[in-house]
């Protein structure tokens, strides 16, 4: 083997080599295909991590929002918060609709679920709260009838500008398509801090929004935290028209039989000294508690 010639190969491949590990996106995945690790379950009315008639369940490489063991819904409104926050991201999924609402469940609910961005923990909920202070991605089946919008924005204690003006309304519509029946769909949501949300639904941007922060009141400027059994409702009022820059990502149920899998995160924070054996080229917050360096 002639060495000088390999050592010029090696010197000539290993700037590509390098270039292509900075560049490479690491996503990782927030479900492992077979249960429930790594995320914490509130419902309303039941303490955290009380999984009420197994509402959220793994299956099939899926998590399932469940039906199968409620003879009616009576406003056991759920979430299942992953263990982690985080403030500069990408997150991508596919979501489908299944089956029929679960009887009692409002009419408003058919076929309606979401996720929800920027979320405060499951352990600081009040007991009875229905929903979490986040961004609702709000996703819609269609009902075989007209259009309906998926890839939504809600807002409960929460406000956003859209367009440079704030949204008054609670919540804000999507320029998606409308999909009917159980089919999947992809969705995905670019979240920057206090900045920028994006969402994309197979791959189009259908909205956007910035300055995201608390108030608003609970689920719309008549309905106040107090109303909506809000958890240190004081707490939460003095906040108002703060930043909302981080949280949890939570998966939501609502009534309505919903499927979601690969569910996957890119985090956009993260060490940005290239000196640094953990730097990536994609990063745009820095975090420079987590810079590793060769000794």
């Amino acid at each position: 083997m002639n060495y000088k010639i390999l050592a010029l190969l090696l010197l000539f491949t290993l700037p590509a080599f390098a270039q292509k590990a900075v560049d490479k996106e690491d996503w990782i995945s927030l479900f492992n295909g077979k249960d429930l690790t790594g995320w914490d379950i509130k419902i309303a009315g039941h303490k955290v991590n009380d999984n009420h008639k197994n509402t959220f369940i793994a299956e099939d490489g899926m998590i399932r929002v469940n039906y199968k063991e409620y003879d009616k819904f009576t406003d056991e409104y759920g979430h299942m918060y992953y263990h982690k926050p985080y403030s500069h991201y990408k997150i991508r999924l596919q979501y489908r609709f299944t089956g029929n609402q679960v009887p009692g469940g409002a009419s408003w609910n058919v076929r309606n679920s979401g996720i929800m961005l920027h979320s405060q923990s499951a352990a600081s909920l009040g007991l009875d709260q229905d929903f979490p202070i986040s961004l609702e991605m709000q996703y819609l089946g269609g009902l075989n009838a007209g259009e309906r919008n998926t890839g939504n924005l809600c807002t409960p204690g929460t406000i956003v500008d859209i367009n440079g003006k704030l949204a008054e309304e609670h919540c804000s519509n999507s320029a998606s398509k409308t999909y009917n029946g159980d089919q999947w769909v992809h969705a995905e949501a670019i979240v920057l801090g206090d900045s920028i949300v994006y969402h994309l639904i197979e791959g189009d941007t259908v909205l956007v929004y910035t300055n995201p922060r608390i108030g608003g009141g609970y689920v719309g400027a008549n309905h106040t935290f107090k109303d909506g059994k809000v958890g240190n409702e004081a707490e939460w009022i003095k906040k108002d028209n703060t930043p909302l820059g981080s949280g949890y990502i939570a998966l939501q149920a609502e009534s309505h039989p919903i499927d979601f899998k690969d569910i996957q995160l890119l985090n956009l924070k993260g060490c940005m000294d290239k000196k640094a054996s953990n730097y990536k080229s994609y990063y745009i917050e820095p975090d420079k508690s987590s810079c590793l360096y060769k000794k």
